[in-house]
């Protein structure tokens, strides 16, 4: 059995402010994401089979390989911080810049060249220079010590400036910083400090296109989930998406559980302490969900995690293993979703909660029963084929 430790906070006051997560502010957000050519809604994938056999009601996923063809869901923040960036440049309502207008000769005249910087992963990184090199403008991106390759030439491909460094995540959002603060670029992170909160909030904002369609999509099948289960990095799309789904369930607010890799579960830690404070976690942050590999927990999201979310789960690799050969090898006439280390790690928590009988009091706890109606989120695909064919192919992290 895989190494599963959960914690919460108890009984929360639910006041922190979440109105700039509201659904009409989602809707503004998706109007932005939709004025690009390339936007389509990205399936929310109904898992009755696998339902039935890990005996609950009903379990969706959110298949966010579809995405702009960028095979994951990062652009969503991404472009829209830029898109704010650009619009409080100009002094013009972001509602009144679409891409159309964006991309015209008359703004780029305006805004000149721009160069936006970042720290990521993979996803994040891609989806700010996927954005920059449509606007016209560039990009420069630092990346961690053990970074796939594909994920570097899938940036480099967007035309922009990045490399590989020693260090870890963390290390390289200061050095990102620091280039932009000496070389005049913009900084578009998810992760928040004094100072530094604006372009974090956008990017939150971002990420509610993704959690308003798989709403409408809900809503569509006459569905309403019970419980959301959420991967966590630094925590801005758990934030994002918890903020959002505490407005349009505000009289009866679904059961949020977030998900970090043992190695790099600094919500995890944070929400043990229960002391106020945000504890971060150092090191190499060595786990094959990459996307995840966060020490510091962003810190205009995590009061909103603190009000509204209700478990912390912090587990080993073998959950997001698990998750990739689930979701890719379906049961019966249920739809196969090819998704990723961090895309996965949610799927294959609920299926183990359910089915292993090591994990009945954690299962208990949150409350999964046969009633429960689970949404998950998978937000990449195989954004690094060789580890997913290392995983799902060859047997690489097994699942037991």
């Amino acid at each position: 059995m895989g190494k599963m430790n959960i914690t919460s906070l108890g009984n929360k006051i639910k006041n922190e402010d979440i109105s700039f997560l509201n659904r009409d502010v989602a809707e503004k957000v998706k109007g932005f994401h939709s004025s690009f050519p390339q936007y389509s809604q990205t399936p929310l994938v109904e898992l009755k089979n696998l339902s039935e056999h890990l005996g609950i009601n009903n379990m969706f996923i959110k298949d966010e390989s579809y995405r702009f063809d960028l095979n994951a869901f990062k652009v969503l923040g991404a472009s829209f911080a830029v898109g704010n960036f650009i619009a409080n440049k100009l002094d013009i309502d972001i509602a009144k810049l679409p891409y159309s207008v964006m991309t015209s000769d008359e703004v780029k005249a305006k805004l000149g060249d721009l160069t936006f910087v970042t720290a990521t992963d993979g996803n994040h990184g891609r989806g700010l220079a996927w954005t920059a090199n449509q606007l016209g403008q560039k990009s420069k991106v630092f990346m961690p010590k053990g970074t796939a390759i594909e994920r570097v030439e899938n940036i480099r491909k967007e035309n922009s400036d990045v490399d590989v460094y020693d260090a870890n995540y963390d290390e390289c959002v200061r050095m990102a910083n620091d280039y932009a603060n000496t070389h005049g670029g913009i900084m578009v992170q998810d992760t928040s400090w004094d100072g530094y909160e604006d372009i974090p909030r956008w990017i939150m904002q971002g990420y509610m296109t993704m959690a308003n369609e798989a709403y409408e999509q809900l809503n569509s099948s006459g569905q309403r989930p019970t419980h959301i289960f959420l991967q966590a990095g630094v925590g801005s799309l758990a934030s994002a998406v918890t903020g959002f789904f505490a407005n349009v369930y505000s009289d009866n607010i679904p059961t949020i559980v977030i998900v970090e890799p043992e190695k790099a579960n600094c919500l995890y830690q944070t929400a043990k302490a229960d002391d106020g404070k945000i504890h971060n976690v150092d090191g190499d942050l060595d786990t094959i969900m990459a996307g995840l590999a966060c020490g510091e927990p962003v810190t205009i999201g995590w009061p909103i995690l603190n009000s509204y979310a209700s478990y912390f789960l912090s587990v080993d690799e073998i959950y997001a293993s698990h998750g990739m050969r689930l979701l890719g090898n379906p049961k019966k006439d249920d739809k196969r979703v090819i998704s990723g280390e961090s895309g996965a790690v949610t799927s294959g928590v609920v299926s183990k909660l359910m089915t292993d009988s090591e994990l009945a009091d954690i299962k208990n706890e949150i409350g999964l029963d046969e009633n429960s109606v689970v949404l998950v989120f998978s937000t990449e695909g195989d954004t690094d084929k060789k580890m997913y064919r290392d995983i799902v192919w060859d047997g690489r992290y097994p699942s037991y």
